[in-house]
This record gives structure tokens, C-alpha cells and sequence, in this order.
């Protein structure tokens, strides 16, 4: 397959655009800067501008663009930005995609989501057909994921890629507790008591290549691993993995002094399944936390 990534020099696209590379699929780039070469493509998503003639001979286009959640304070100017930089690439791809003419039009969109849109669900569990929840982080998925409808409306196969945590040491949710933890102060955020949902990095972008290749399979899909841990949970296992105690609680007036509207979210409890990625047979690597942590510290 010919496949289009936008946000392809993150932490995720990084790694995807080489795990589909070693797939021996042709793997094309969106650049903001002047491109390097035939590999890339010039698109300047902040003005809606990304030229419908690009698109033509390519067969998927995999959109992971956005500002990073965790990357800073919340600010109302970051909100602001983690809106726009998700909601504007989207739009303009979606709207490129519907102007190919149909014969040449990708046949696929692999839109990033999250599972930041079911919001706080307490200990009750969660699969795709679950409503929209409530807080910033489920009103912008909502607008997110209705900002791919162009392309949707024109006959492309979307998939609403509903993410929970990839884990690794080299980036996402575990990087930055790497030396908290290594130094022995790691511990629960707050009670410890709310569901976090974790996947492999490794099955993250199996399941990634295993929907590209699933042409029956569109709309929302909980990209997380089978069996979601508690916060509590999450820690011991973090903890044993690195070989070191997990002891000191980080309470919840802390966090909210550290990270203000953020906090909200890490305090959250989201207890997400996997029901599209179960029911249609995608086989995990690494089910269970433990070989997931191992996976995450080794490779």
C-alpha cells in the first residue's frame, strides 16, 4: 500500500511510518517546510491548504497530527491549541480527500482520537458504541472526530482511532515517570483507585497496520490493550518492572497546583475495552501489563 502520514515526526508516526516501511508499504510524509524530496508532501494545515492532486495514487492516509496532551501547563491558550492543531489537520485532509475525484481518492482515513472521549466512567466498563462523556478532553474529542465527515461523506473508510496510553520508555505516558520512579518516589496519582487504559507500543501499531488492512472495519475503535489496571495497579507493576518501590502517593491538590486543568484528566478513571480489535480477532502481543512493561523498558 501507498500510505500518507500526517504528524509523522512524532513519537507515534516516527515509529509507524517504520514499522509500515519494514512492511514493505511505500510511506509518504506531510511537511509544513519545503519538501526533501519525493517521499514528502507540503501542506500548511493551520490555513486549510494541502493540494487534492497529492492525494491521487494513494491508497490510505493515517492522520496523527496535534499538539501533545502532556506537553505543558494547560493554559487556555494550549487548550486553545490542542483544539485547533487536532480539528484544523483534520478538516483539511478530510476536505483534500473528498476532492480527489473518486476514482483516484484514498480508500481509507486512520484518524487519531482518543479515549479522552468517553470521559471520567468511574468503574463502569466502556466499548465503542458508549456516548460522548463530559470535560474538555471529551468536547474536543467530539469535534475531532466530526471534523473527518467530509471525508467520510464522500465514501471513504474512516476509522476513529480511539487511543489509550502506548507504553514506552522513549516517549508517551511513561517517559516522563521514568526518573521519578527509577529514583524510588514514584507512586499512585491521587487515590490510584481510577482505570487507566494502557497498550504495548507494540500492538499499538500492530493494530494500526491490522485496521489499514481491514477493509470491512470503519468509525470508532478503542486502540488500548485487553485488560485495563487501576492507577494503583499501573504503579506496582512500574514499579516492579524497574525494581524499585512504588510507595509515595502523589495527591490530588498537588497534581492540581502542578498541572492545573490537566490534573482533572490524570485523576479521571476511564475503563475502556477493546471491542472492534476483540470481536474482529486482533491478536495482542503483550496482553497483560507486566510483559507490557518489559516490552516497554527493553525494546
Amino acid at each position: 500500500m501507498r500510505i500518507l502520514i500526517a504528524g509523522s515526526s512524532g513519537f507515534l508516526g516516527t515509529r509507524l511510518g517504520e514499522r509500515l516501511r519494514t512492511s514493505g508499504h511505500d510511506v509518504l510524509r506531510l511537511v509544513r517546510r519545503p519538501p526533501r524530496g519525493t517521499g514528502e508532501i507540503r501542506w500548511d494545515p493551520a490555513a486549510g491548504q494541502l493540494d487534492p492532486a497529492a492525494l491521487v495514487g494513494v491508497d490510505a492516509v493515517v492522520n496523527l497530527a496535534g499538539a501533545g496532551i502532556g506537553d505543558r501547563r494547560w493554559s487556555e491558550e494550549y487548550r486553545n491549541l490542542l483544539r485547533s492543531s487536532r480539528v484544523d489537520s483534520t478538516q483539511t485532509l478530510a476536505r483534500a480527500m473528498a476532492a480527489v475525484p473518486a476514482d483516484s481518492r484514498p480508500a481509507a482515513l486512520l484518524n487519531a482520537s482518543a479515549i479522552g472521549w468517553y470521559g471520567d466512567t468511574g468503574d463502569r466498563p466502556v466499548e465503542e458504541d458508549a456516548p460522548a462523556g463530559e470535560g474538555f478532553l471529551a468536547d474536543l474529542c467530539r469535534v475531532w472526530e466530526a471534523a473527518t465527515g467530509p471525508a467520510e461523506d464522500a465514501g471513504v473508510r474512516v476509522v476513529r482511532l480511539r487511543s489509550g496510553y502506548p507504553l514506552h520508555r522513549d516517549g508517551g505516558y511513561l517517559k516522563p515517570q521514568l526518573l521519578p520512579f527509577r529514583l524510588g518516589v514514584g507512586g499512585p496519582l491521587g487515590g490510584g483507585r481510577q482505570w487507566l487504559p494502557w497498550i504495548s507500543l507494540a500492538d499499538w501499531l500492530a493494530a494500526v497496520e491490522f485496521l489499514l488492512a481491514r477493509e470491512d472495519l470503519a468509525g470508532p475503535v478503542n486502540v488500548v490493550g485487553p485488560a485495563p489496571a487501576t492507577n494503583r495497579e499501573f504503579t506496582r507493576e512500574f514499579g516492579a518492572a524497574l525494581h524499585r518501590p512504588a510507595v509515595f502517593p502523589v495527591p490530588g491538590f498537588a497534581l492540581k497546583i502542578l498541572l492545573g486543568g490537566l490534573a482533572v484528566e490524570a485523576l479521571s478513571s476511564t475503563r475502556v475495552l477493546p471491542g472492534v480489535l476483540s470481536r474482529a480477532g486482533f491478536s495482542y502481543r503483550h496482553p497483560e501489563l507486566r510483559a507490557a512493561f518489559r516490552a516497554a523498558l527493553r525494546e
